[in-house]
């Protein structure tokens, strides 16, 4: 099982994150946190690295049904979602599959969130063209 559900846009990255974020929108989720890996690494390490958003997308209402089911699924939380640069004009697009994030988790339940959660985002996936 992979762990993780992906497209590549021909787009710029600019683009790209702004066509994710509407699609995340669209089924419900809000970004609680954008971690700029490029800017990141390059104030860390002085290194350079190609354009690379993590945007943390939370869909409250099933975040709150988790938690409700399982107090430490929090760990876990939000579902992380990847824009890359690939190429000129060329970006990836990768959100975590929640069913291979949660397999270590034994409560049936919760499982039926994660399919729930894994079926919106790969909406959105196959909204940007996946």
């Amino acid at each position: 099982m992979t762990y993780y559900i992906s497209t590549t846009l021909q787009a710029s990255f600019e683009d790209a994150l702004a066509r994710t974020e509407q699609a995340l929108s669209e089924e419900g989720f809000g970004v609680v946190t954008r971690i700029d890996m490029r800017e990141t690494l390059k104030q860390k390490l002085g290194v350079d690295f190609r354009a690379y958003t993590i945007l943390g997308a939370c869909n409250p209402r099933a975040a709150y049904e988790a938690l409700q089911i399982e107090d430490k699924v929090g760990t876990m939380l939000p579902c992380n979602v990847v824009v890359q640069q690939q190429g000129e004009n060329e970006v990836e697009v990768a959100a975590i599959d929640p069913l291979a994030s949660m397999q270590a988790i034994d409560n049936g339940k919760l499982k039926a969130a994660a399919e729930d959660i894994r079926t919106k985002l790969s909406r959105v996936i196959r909204a940007l063209g996946g």
